[in-house]
């Protein structure tokens, strides 16, 4: 017979801590050393980012995406418009809110009727943008940056991914392609699911000069906002920042003014550039209306990516980089020529005004940085 070994409490100690330091490690992407939280408490909360395109939804999206209690997906909706980009905007609208509908459920087969390829997680749109999906349990391994996300967390079924969904207390998407919040409504009625709609607006001056920079990837999204109009290719940015403006001020008339019941305390207001001045104190007061705690390690994350350099360009039309945000607030007032400025302006005119966004009625006022064009907010809409 085998000699029985002894129990050595110093070696189990000793095992315990390496398993310990090896969870934190791989529960970690970009913010280091945060708790994996796998074990939900209470109801889950679903949280839509709406915006469009162009606005600063990729950075407010990455602040939701780098929280450990949050799983997070970035425009899943774009799939419905390229498999129908000929279909009209009701159809698009409604068979978006059906696809979000199944995702905050943590169902993922829905997608089984747009993905072409095998239903991995490498199919879906812009996967590498989220945290979660690039780190266990999704992945195998935790990636520290996109390009090694794709490497090792590719291959993915989502069937994983939908069990990766239900351990999050929170479950953020971040959508461009609702110009209308009554598509919304059957989510928002939907006793199973607790939806928050932060709204992400920015000044219309400053989103026309990026979707200048980045007029080829919105082609095709143009084409669907405008119902596939024979419209001049000049006027087309102008037309569809038109639609856009229409929109923010449609979508705060029926929250705020005249809410339906359902909507009432589910709906927060966002300027962009309130987040730029001031990113930790916006994002402390959004992080409280979804119901999610602030921590050390998010406020650096936070006040790095908001105070590095560079000011964006078209190499990085949906890239997250580290920028110092406030100059990137003024770079329209130093690049757009004034003429284009004075059309956004009188296309925007309702919208600017709602919104809190100060014209310029000169290229000598335009110019001059120090003058302020942010109207304070008497309150906060929430």
């Amino acid at each position: 017979m085998g000699r029985h070994r002894r129990f050595n409490p110093k070696t189990m100690n000793n095992l315990i801590i390496v398993h310990g330091l090896a969870v934190v490690l791989l529960c970690s992407w970009f913010v280091h050393f945060e708790p994996c939280d796998f074990a939900p408490s209470g109801p889950k909360v679903q949280v839509l980012l709406l915006s469009s395109w162009r606005s600063g939804s990729s950075f407010l999206g990455q602040v939701f995406s780098q929280h450990p209690s949050v799983f997070y997906l970035s425009e899943p909706g774009w799939h419905v418009w390229t498999k129908k980009w000929k279909s009209g905007m009701q159809a698009h609208r409604t068979a978006v809110s059906n696809l979000l509908q199944h995702l905050y459920r943590c169902d993922f087969s829905v997608m089984g009727s747009y993905l072409s390829e095998k239903l991995s997680v490498s199919s879906m749109f812009m996967w590498t943008h989220s945290r979660a999906l690039c780190s266990p349990p999704a992945c195998p391994l935790t990636a520290t940056n996109e390009t090694q996300c794709r490497q090792i967390c590719h291959n993915q079924d989502l069937k994983k991914v939908e069990k990766t969904c239900r351990a999050y207390s929170h479950l953020v998407i971040k959508e461009v392609r609702f110009l209308e919040l009554e598509s919304l409504y059957p989510l928002l009625q939907d006793p199973n699911l607790d939806l928050r709609i932060v709204h992400l607006v920015r000044d219309p001056r400053a989103v026309i000069r990026s979707r200048e920079e980045s007029a080829r990837v919105l082609r095709r999204d143009n084409d669907i906002v405008l119902e596939h109009r024979n419209v001049p290719a000049a006027e087309k940015n102008y037309k569809v920042m038109q639609e856009i403006c229409r929109s923010h001020v449609r979508i705060n008339e029926r929250a705020i003014l005249k809410p339906p019941p359902f909507l009432k305390g589910r709906y927060k207001m966002i300027r962009y550039e309130d987040v730029a001045r001031n990113p930790l104190r916006e994002m402390n007061d959004i992080y409280r209306f979804v119901g999610l705690k602030m921590t050390r390690q998010m406020e650096e994350w936070i006040y790095k990516v908001t105070h590095g350099k560079g000011k964006g360009s078209k190499k990085e039309a949906f890239q997250i980089t580290s920028r110092n945000a406030t100059e990137v607030l003024q770079a329209w007032r130093t690049v757009l020529q004034h003429s284009k400025v004075k059309r956004i302006q009188d296309l925007c005119q309702g919208a600017m005004s709602l919104l809190g966004y100060r014209t310029v009625d000169s290229e000598k006022e335009q110019r001059r940085l120090d003058i302020d064009l942010l109207v304070p907010l008497e309150f906060r809409w929430g």
